[in-house]
């Protein structure tokens, strides 16, 4: 029997963007819809508990910190890559399964189901999410109609069987440019003879200020970036009532209108970087840190900043603990399917974002692509006072969970012109 020692990369394209620019619907002219065919069962799922609120934020924060490279802006979103890679979990079996779900938080794939078709069932207008699946029209391929019924049940997936041809690229963009209200208008390029399938989370959160920057509050000021460039920038100064904090960093959080999400801020001490800071985290630490904020006044400062931001996470996902789920000879996704053109796997990511931060609220959003191919192979104090007048960490977060949305850092910071 053959051992499997190796990894080798396929295709797994994840790619986060905003998208907020409303336009008219893209019709997508050639994939079928297999609506009649799959017909969704809707289910309730399980309201989050402190195990998956830890899960996910224990995901986050590794996430976060194997993505992060030094001195750079970074922006990664914790949930359009779980949901995505959910769905593509719920087609894995063995040891390939088991490494996915480890990486996923510890949580079976069952368990994760339910808790993420709740939480994606509690979604309001500012978040906003949709899955999809693509597979090849092929005879040579056969799809489990199980591992597709289980994604459209919990996860509200859109079915499509096409020819994989260069209509089916225009397609699965039309897709992607209808979900992301036209910001993001193409996540591929070509489809290789080798590719199979696809499964597309699309994610965009816009939402204002619970109380909007004044005018007289917007000023020129100076951020001191990474290496000690100062930079001219616009500062926003506000009153804040939540305060956070660690034994490295002190920190706030500003509510966006309607109550249910959050922008939070953490500015590490000083003479601590923000990869160091990112390094000491650890998902319970977090998870209690945004739970147990207290009620106190709280004088901000933060910068006016947008930026995007486009990494590879190939490397990241296998070091994290799931390198069977890219290796095209032993990778185990007999749930999902099978082939007559090879074994199927998972390869290289990309991961693309976007955010922007102004007086008036904040743009954020997500485009997920998974590639699948067949190959033959404490303080007394009345006041506080946070000004992120240099490198600091932010989030936006779910309120009733207190769970990273988005994480993101600000190394540098382009100058007002």
């Amino acid at each position: 029997m053959k051992k499997c020692f190796k990894t080798v990369s396929c295709i797994l394209i994840i790619a986060i963007i905003l998208s907020f620019v409303g336009c008219g619907k893209t019709k997508i002219k050639e994939a079928s819809q297999m609506g009649e065919n799959i017909v969704r069962t809707e289910q309730t799922g399980k309201q989050a508990t402190y195990e998956f609120k830890k899960a996910q934020t224990d995901f986050a924060v590794e996430l976060f910190k194997a993505s992060m490279k030094e001195n750079k802006n970074m922006l990664i979103s914790p949930l359009s890559v779980s949901v995505a890679l959910a769905m593509t979990a719920n087609g894995a079996e063995g040891k390939t399964l088991e490494e996915m779900e480890k990486v996923l938080g510890g949580m079976n794939i069952e368990e994760l189901n339910e808790y993420l078709c709740f939480y994606l069932n509690s979604l309001d207008d500012s978040l906003k999410s949709a899955n999809s699946i693509w597979f090849r029209d092929s005879d040579r391929l056969e799809i489990k109609d199980d591992f597709l019924k289980t994604n459209v049940d919990y996860l509200d997936a859109q079915i499509y069987k096409a020819a994989f041809d260069q209509n089916t690229v225009s397609d699965i963009n039309a897709w992607v440019d209808n979900n992301t209200d036209g910001m993001i208008d193409k996540i591929i390029e070509e489809i290789k003879d080798n590719v199979i399938m696809y499964l597309i989370n699309a994610l965009a959160f816009e939402a204002e200020w619970e109380d909007m920057y004044k005018k007289t509050a917007v000023y020129e000021d100076e951020f001191t970036a990474y290496g000690s460039t100062v930079r001219k920038v616009k500062m926003m100064s506000s009153e804040e009532k939540l305060y956070i904090e660690d034994k490295n960093a002190t920190g706030f959080i500003k509510p966006y209108k309607g109550g249910k999400y959050s922008f939070a801020a953490l500015l590490p001490k000083e003479g601590m970087s923000v990869e160091e800071y990112i390094a000491s985290l650890d998902g319970e630490g977090l998870l209690g840190m945004l739970s147990n904020a207290r009620n106190t006044t709280v004088f901000a400062k933060m910068p006016k900043f947008s930026y995007d931001c486009s990494l590879s996470l190939n490397d990241t996902l296998q070091a994290m603990g799931m390198p069977l789920a890219f290796d095209k000879d032993c990778a185990d996704f007999s749930a999902m399917g099978s082939s007559k053109d090879g074994n199927i796997s998972i390869g290289r990511v990309l991961h693309k974002t976007f955010i922007a931060v102004d007086e008036k609220g904040t743009k954020a959003g997500a485009v997920t692509a998974v590639e699948m191919v067949a190959e033959s192979v404490m303080v007394k104090e009345d006041y506080k006072t946070v000004y992120l007048d240099r490198p600091f960490v932010y989030m936006i977060i779910d309120n009733e969970n207190n769970l990273p949305v988005f994480m993101g850092a600000v190394n540098d910071i382009s100058e007002e012109k």
